[in-house]
């Protein structure tokens, strides 16, 4: 059962208050890197059960009058179509995706840097697209004499080669899709460039994770980690804050092994204005003062470190991942003590496909399971008529909407006409509903069926479940799912030995 363990008006109040206060050190601008998700941010809202994943844009609406903007995006990631998993995208479809969602909550992106440019023939291509969108492109090559030599860094054959951006408000957000994208050097670039003008600019950055006043062990902080295992990040106790102030703070491997850097380049760029001692200082994270509950976060924390377990499983499978990321993460369960099994939706979704195998004697059977708000466990299995995943979908809303199970939301008839289709016309393999489909179906039924409708009003309750699969979904089940925004797992296993899936 879902409880909240995170107070978000207690979190924007403080959070924005820090900010407010950090712009105080400098007589200039404060560029504020955001890492981790601006927008969407599901792993902060898994780990930190009541967290609003688009908190930190309302944080920006109520510092609206005093922001810009800007947008980063590393060349590579579009040049090799680096996909961001919890939405299926490319880096550079999720560039897009948040420059419209920004505007929709009436927030404006005044400029897209793409970083470490080298004329790759797709980054020209997606730099014309946002041209042919009246979206302001800066190129940004990568910085001479980085990161060992600081006065080339920080001269004209440096910071000084990158084209300027014009900015009006005293605090500049300089964001972009995921880590590498160039932030940081984008805000020192623009703080050499500002005091060369007479402007005392200052950097700052906005953090969630890890949390720096929870213990280094703590699940939360581990789930970080797990999160980021893929780029070999891990936490430490920041050295250079308990050598300046005797007091224990957690970052991460990166920020600290760069500090001594970042910390010469403001000295050079900043001189004696530089404020910072460690690289905690550097960041603006209040997240651990907004948390009510620390039962309930270690437990969703380590829910969580098992999800990446099997999204890093699955991804060694197709190709994409390192053996060595799976075994970090199996190292990481071993520290919080859990193993796959603890997540409660695997096994019933396992004892799903063991019943579907033994009904359909021409293949193996593949099951689904998904736990309602209340904690009830719905399970589905795959038929020659639909899908594991169309199962459960169906199975899950009639249960939330009381409906006995022997009622049929689908009418016969129009599973036969769409797999006639499926079948006769378009020539596809499989002739069972996919989700996609059984939800167009059910929203056809609800047009006449009352029981439908009252059945598909409750589709909006499943957001946020946790489901797990027994097999790599089909395509169709997958956007379904996806759309849906359950918490999905799945089991390294293809539902089939065909290589295409359709």
């Amino acid at each position: 059962m879902k409880t909240s363990a995170f107070d978000n008006q207690r979190y924007l109040k403080e959070q924005g208050q820090a900010i407010l206060e950090r712009i105080k050190l400098f007589s200039g601008k404060l560029y504020l890197e955001f890492g981790g998700k601006l927008l969407h941010d599901y792993h902060a809202a898994r780990v930190l059960p009541g967290y609003d994943p688009n908190i930190k844009v309302e944080l920006l609406k109520l510092l609206k009058d005093k922001i810009d903007i800007i947008l980063c995006i590393y060349a590579g990631d579009i040049e090799k179509g680096k996909i961001r998993g919890d939405f299926g995208i490319t880096y550079a479809v999720d560039a897009l995706k948040l420059i419209d969602d920004l505007r929709e909550h009436g927030l404006k992106v005044i400029g897209v840097v793409i970083t470490r440019f080298e004329n790759q023939p797709q980054v020209v291509s997606f730099k014309t697209k946002l041209e042919n969108r009246d979206i302001k492109v800066y190129l940004h090559s990568a910085t001479q004499g980085y990161p060992t030599d600081v006065d080339t860094i920080v001269s004209p054959a440096g910071y000084g080669r990158n084209t300027y951006i014009e900015t009006t408000k005293p605090i500049v957000v300089v964001t972009g899709p995921g880590p590498g994208s160039g932030k940081l050097a984008t805000c020192l670039s623009q703080l050499y460039h500002d005091h060369r003008r007479g402007i005392n600019s200052g950097y700052a950055k906005f953090e969630t994770f890890p949390i720096w006043n929870l213990p280094l062990k703590h699940p939360a902080n581990i789930a970080y980690e797990a999160a980021t295992a893929d780029i070999q990040d891990f936490n430490m106790i920041d050295p250079y804050h308990l050598n300046a102030y005797q007091k224990s703070a957690v970052n991460y491997n990166r920020d600290v092994e760069i500090f001594p850097v970042i910390q010469r380049i403001m000295k050079k760029i900043m001189g004696e204005h530089m404020p910072y001692q460690s690289p905690t200082d550097m960041g603006v994270n209040r997240a651990g003062f907004a948390i009510t509950d620390d039962q309930i976060v270690q437990e969703a924390a380590k829910q969580e470190i098992v999800r990446r377990f099997f999204r890093y499983q699955l991804e060694h499978l197709l190709g994409v991942e390192k053996k060595q990321t799976v075994q970090r993460v199996v190292l990481l369960m071993e520290e919080v003590g859990v193993t796959p099994e603890d997540r409660k939706v695997v096994k019933p979704a396992r004892q799903a496909a063991a019943a579907a195998s033994r009904k359909m004697p021409e293949g193996p059977g593949t099951g689904a399971a998904l736990e309602l708000p209340d904690g009830t466990t719905v399970t589905g299995k795959s038929s020659p008529l639909m899908s594991a995943s169309s199962s459960l979908i169906l199975n899950a809303i009639k249960q939330l909407a009381e409906i006995p199970d022997k009622i049929h939301l689908l009418a016969p008839n129009i599973i036969e006409h769409i797999r006639n289709l499926k079948k006769d016309i378009l020539r596809l393999k499989n002739e069972g509903l996919d989700l996609e489909e059984t939800l167009i179906a059910l929203s056809m039924s609800a047009a006449t069926n009352p029981t439908a409708e009252m059945a598909m009003a409750k589709l909006r309750e499943l957001a946020g479940c946790e489901v797990h699969l027994t097999h790599i979904p089909a395509p169709g089940d997958e956007l379904g799912l996806r759309r849906l925004k359950v918490n999905l797992t799945v089991d390294p296993v293809f539902p089939s030995r065909d290589l295409y899936l359709q």
